[in-house]
């Protein structure tokens, strides 16, 4: 330790002057013979930095590929609508009108080739600016690493590269969720890739909470839409739910259907509560307004039938979801579609707050419920659950960029695992609804006023 003092003062070559004033006094001048460290410098990089930070985020890079990737799936069925024509095309009405569709088509990708050229324009100009800013932060750093005697900087960079081998190490070498064939409702899911789409479509940063995604059991010609539900009023309630055609439509925010609307304002009898809704068969299953039921509104004869849950069940926002930090309101009841129809997700004081399983069946129009199952999972300690093949997933927060699957209930055999293990990349700090489509096995995630999709792999 000494040592070391010793050397520190020798490296700041400190020069002495002996002043005498009297025989028995003297004055010691301390002078540095070092140049004084650029603390303007050093907060003028800093401000750059953290400008660079803001510029440059993993969210713009996945606008660009959301665009990227619904200009890929909207051009193949562009030519399939024009071979369409070309076989079938009888030179009088049907030609005319199948011309007419094709021209919106082409019109509403023109729009999506306009907004990918834009935002392409705007990274290159982008891309060019920081790589410039970069090349001077990089030259002012050096400048100032000369005045770390000590080596500081040098030391920590050592421990931030150690820091992150490990962590990709951890990463890298971790057992993949094991595969245990199910001999139940199906496949088990073994993990999720993405994101593949993230977008806010027409209304960017308003309406953080709602649902999306597809209808599993569309009506003919609807194969390829995709549906939206905000909540407009508190961020609880909504009385609409939104259409588009495609999902370019989708990105870049056409509803040429519009509203389907359920009541004129909020909140009435029949109000979408929370934002745990589903499209399936041509009608949005909800939480009913205040109510522990169960609603059904046919988007064809716009009428809504319900079914109550048993008694006890928690609403009104006292069954949500949560984590350590914070609940998401009005969760109460979360509503799921998969290959074999509606489930709904709650919890009942009997079930001492832990998660309960029902299937929703129809009757005449009217909602039922059907079998049901009783977890060990306390929902409190859960962030969102969804359905795919007959088995319940429920999943927990784990940091701002990560959600992660650590449950399972499969409805065939009743077997329950804590060990599922797989993580979610967020592109939002939460994730207020979350819903599986059999259509293309794809996770639809809502949260912050962004709509996200996830890629489901099965065993």
């Amino acid at each position: 330790m000494y040592l070391a003092m010793i050397l520190q003062l020798f490296t700041l070559q400190i020069i002495v002057h002996q002043v005498a004033y009297a025989s028995d006094s003297c004055i010691c001048e301390f002078k540095n013979a070092e140049k004084p460290f650029p603390h303007n410098k050093l907060k003028t990089v800093e401000q750059d930095a953290v400008k660079c930070n803001q510029d440059v985020n993993p969210q713009k890079a996945r606008e660009f590929d959301g665009l990227l990737l619904a200009l890929e799936q909207r051009l193949p069925e562009l030519v399939a609508e024009v071979s369409e024509l070309e076989l079938e095309n009888d030179g009088d009405l049907y030609g005319a009108i199948t011309l007419q569709v094709i021209h919106n088509d082409m019109a509403e990708i023109q729009q999506l080739v306009n907004k990918l050229n834009s935002t392409h324009l705007g990274f290159r100009q982008q891309n060019s600016n920081m790589f410039e800013t970069l090349q001077d932060l990089k030259e002012e750093m050096q400048q100032l690493e000369a005045f770390d005697t000590m080596q500081t900087v040098k030391r920590e960079k050592t421990n931030i590269r150690l820091t992150r081998d490990l962590d990709h190490c951890k990463n890298g070498c971790s057992r993949s969720p094991p595969v245990n064939p199910s001999n139940g409702a199906g496949p088990r899911c073994v993990n999720v890739t993405g994101p593949r789409v993230y977008t806010s479509g027409e209304y960017p940063g308003s309406y953080k909470y709602g649902s999306w995604g597809r209808d599993p059991k569309p009506d003919a010609g609807k194969e390829n839409w995709y549906w939206r539900v905000i909540l407009t009023s508190s961020n609880i309630y909504a009385h609409y739910v939104r259409r588009y055609t495609t999902l370019s439509a989708l990105i870049v925010g056409i509803s040429t259907p519009g509203n389907v609307q359920i009541s004129p304002s909020n909140p009435t009898t029949n109000t979408i509560q929370g934002p745990s809704a589903v499209l399936y068969g041509e009608a949005l299953y909800y939480n009913c307004y205040k109510e522990a039921a169960v609603c059904r509104f046919n988007l064809t004869s716009k009428t809504v039938q319900s079914a109550m849950l048993p008694a006890g069940t928690r609403v009104n926002s006292k069954g949500n979801y949560c984590h350590l930090e914070a609940c998401y309101p009005y969760t109460d009841l979360d509503l799921a579609t998969d290959e074999t129809g509606v489930w709904v997700v709650y919890t009942t004081t009997e079930d001492h707050g832990n998660l309960v399983l029902a299937r929703v069946g129809v009757e005449d129009g009217r909602p039922v419920l059907g079998e049901t199952w009783h977890t060990s999972v306390y929902k409190n300690s859960a962030t969102n659950s969804f359905v795919a093949f007959g088995v319940l997933y429920a999943t927990r927060y784990v940091t701002q960029d990560v959600e992660e699957i650590f449950y399972s209930l499969d409805t065939a055999t009743g077997v329950e695992r804590f060990d599922v293990g797989i993580r979610i990349t967020k592109m939002s700090n939460h994730i207020y609804s979350l819903n599986y489509s059999p259509v293309d096995q794809m996770l639809y995630a809502y949260g912050e006023a962004f709509m996200t999709s996830y890629k489901v792999k099965f065993e």
